[in-house]
């Protein structure tokens, strides 16, 4: 869409929820002429007309655009603040191309397919590639909260336009009730501007406390009953129990209807091959699995929108994990720490136990970094070590997965107005795990049948809101959510808030040792044949103890996602592109 002289174009991914009101502002100064009158592209078009880049402050919303400024010959491109919606790059040949999917990139037949190692390096860490960089060698994706303009003479300058820090400050109340009440009308205003839709509009249901709180909300002061959309899997698990009998209890109580889907193992099995192509890079987390049939059974019925819990849990202190780790964490604090790392250090490596994540923790404090890197871990830097090939162990020496979050850790030192553990372990998540990896597959697998997935919890206000909060709130008791927990108390039943927490997940480990487990070894060794990244031995070894336990289950799959995704773009450059944008 083009201004009115054509001096402003502009090509745009996502929704600004508060468009209405930024358009009134707009249509007061009687300065633009408009063609629609709801439309949200428009917006943007008259609001950078009249405010610059600098209108980006007012959007509220999901957003990655590119804006085309002939005035100026100047080209921006714009991430949402927490990184909603993807924006990927690639400077070469003397231009720049820009897309929300990498396979539009690919497109270029002078764009190379080579990996980037490093990238490859920080994934076995992460499961993603933290941003600016992808699995793709020269190919960049913006990080959070970023503007990159780009001038005619091919001078890039990319800048932070948004940290959570600069609008978090000490709440001005301490009294709980208030708290609650305050954290409890903001997400009632973010579910209700992510209600505003030309189409229908669903939630997806898990029945844990974020999805329901969800349901509840959506319900209230709705015209017409509420779809809401669960998945299981058939047979039981012991590593994932279906919550099929909360997700329908949540919808009967609000009077949704109620949609679901069971899964096998067989219905991984087909999806593969397409989840690898909307992955577009390597994201090995299996959850894109139930996304994405979640996804196709509100698109099936007829809704092209869908509200979901993500974030809930990392602002919160939602995971059990982070119990742990937040004890390990103040355990550094204590004097004396580090030398007693050091001594644990080398009775660990003296006994031959290097490779999990007693010995990683502990290396982290002997070097004074900070415990906590991400929400989810899978392979050590030992471990990495020596899955690598020797080629790579030497190229990569000394690189170690902190790279990625040294500067988030400057930006938390500098800015955070609470410097505590909990704080710093959520700021974390927002900068990496959930732009990168959680967001992104919730965009990749939803997208891949054009729906459009809106995270209440992300709101960028609501972020600032519970970042205010103190961390002894969110840690009281050692209950989890425990601030969150007390403001949904009444709006969902109480056996939904004092059950023991789940998580979205998938019975990885017991597909593993069957059919899966079997396709993944095969494809593994394929690519440790037809490449030079991992040590042939060291990586039969590791296929080979699979069936311990779920955390190498799931380091079977990080190697199997990556696997899969070479052969599709770098061994088979001549893979089509599949637009899965709406």
């Amino acid at each position: 869409m083009c201004n009115e002289d054509g001096s402003i174009w502009l090509s745009f991914n996502g929704e600004i929820y508060n468009q209405a009101e930024i358009r009134r502002e707009l249509e007061s100064t009687g300065q633009h002429r408009w063609i629609t009158d709801h439309c949200d592209t428009e917006v943007i078009v008259h609001a950078f007309e009249q405010w610059g880049i600098d209108c980006i402050q007012r959007f509220r919303g999901m957003f990655a655009f590119a804006l085309w400024d002939q005035r100026s010959r100047e080209l921006w491109l714009v991430r949402d603040r927490i990184g909603i919606k993807p924006l990927y790059y690639s400077v070469h040949h003397g231009r720049i191309t820009f897309a929300s999917e990498i396979k539009a990139l690919l497109q270029d037949s002078q764009q190379e397919r080579v990996m980037n190692e490093e990238a490859i390096y920080h994934f076995l860490s992460f499961l993603t590639t933290p941003a600016p960089d992808t699995a793709f060698r020269g190919i960049h994706k913006l990080p959070a909260g970023c503007w990159l303009r780009v001038r005619a003479d091919g001078t890039l300058v990319q800048q932070r336009y948004w940290d959570v820090w600069d609008h978090a400050s000490p709440l001005s109340v301490t009294n709980e009730r208030q708290i609650t009440e305050m954290l409890l009308e903001e997400l009632r205003i973010s579910v209700r501007l992510r209600k505003m839709s030309d189409v229908p509009v669903g939630v997806f249901l898990s029945g844990g406390i974020d999805s329901s709180t969800n349901a509840a909300l959506f319900s209230e002061g709705a015209s017409k009953q509420v779809s809401t959309f669960s998945i299981g899997y058939q047979g039981e698990y012991g590593s994932y129990r279906n919550e099929l009998p909360y997700a329908r209890s949540m919808a009967d109580r609000v009077g949704a209807k109620y949609h679901e889907s069971l899964l096998s193992s067989r219905d991984l099995l087909d999806f593969l091959p397409q989840m690898i192509r909307l992955q577009d890079e390597p994201i090995a987390d299996p959850v894109c699995v139930p996304l994405y049939y979640v996804s196709k059974l509100a698109r099936d019925n007829g809704v092209i929108v869908c509200q979901l819990g993500e974030g809930s849990d990392e602002l919160f202190w939602g995971y059990e994990s982070w119990k742990k780790l937040l004890r390990a964490a103040r355990l550094n604090d204590i004097t004396g720490a580090r030398a007693a790392s050091r001594l644990a250090l080398s009775g660990l490596r003296a006994a031959g136990h290097d490779e999990g994540f007693q010995y990683e923790l502990l290396w982290r404090a002997s070097q004074g970094l900070p415990v906590f890197w991400s929400g989810y871990e899978s392979f050590t830097q030992v471990q990495k070590q020596r899955l690598l090939s020797s080629r790579l162990k030497k190229s990569l020496s000394g690189l170690s997965s902190w790279e990625p979050l040294r500067d988030t850790r400057l930006r938390f030192e500098q800015k955070a107005w609470q410097q505590g553990h909990l704080s710093w372990m959520t700021y974390a998540d927002l900068n990496l795990r959930l732009p990168e990896l959680l967001l992104m597959r919730v965009d990749k697998m939803s997208m891949g049948v054009s729906l459009e997935a809106r995270v209440p919890f992300l709101d960028h206000k609501f972020v600032e809101l519970a970042m205010s909060i103190p961390e002894s709130l969110k840690t009281r008791n050692g209950t989890l959510k425990y601030i969150l927990k007390k403001a949904v108390r009444g709006l969902i039943p109480d056996e939904l808030i004092d059950r023991r927490k789940q998580g979205f997940g998938v019975p990885l480990y017991e597909w593993m040792l069957r059919e899966l487990g079997q396709t993944s070894r095969s494809e593994i060794l394929n690519f440790c044949d037809e490449t030079d990244l991992f040590d042939r031995s060291a990586i039969e070894q590791l296929l080979s103890t699979a069936h311990r336990s779920k955390r190498d289950a799931q380091q079977v799959w990080i190697l199997f996602n990556l696997a899969m995704w070479w052969r599709e773009y770098i061994a088979s450059p001549s893979s089509q592109f599949q637009a899965g944008r709406a």
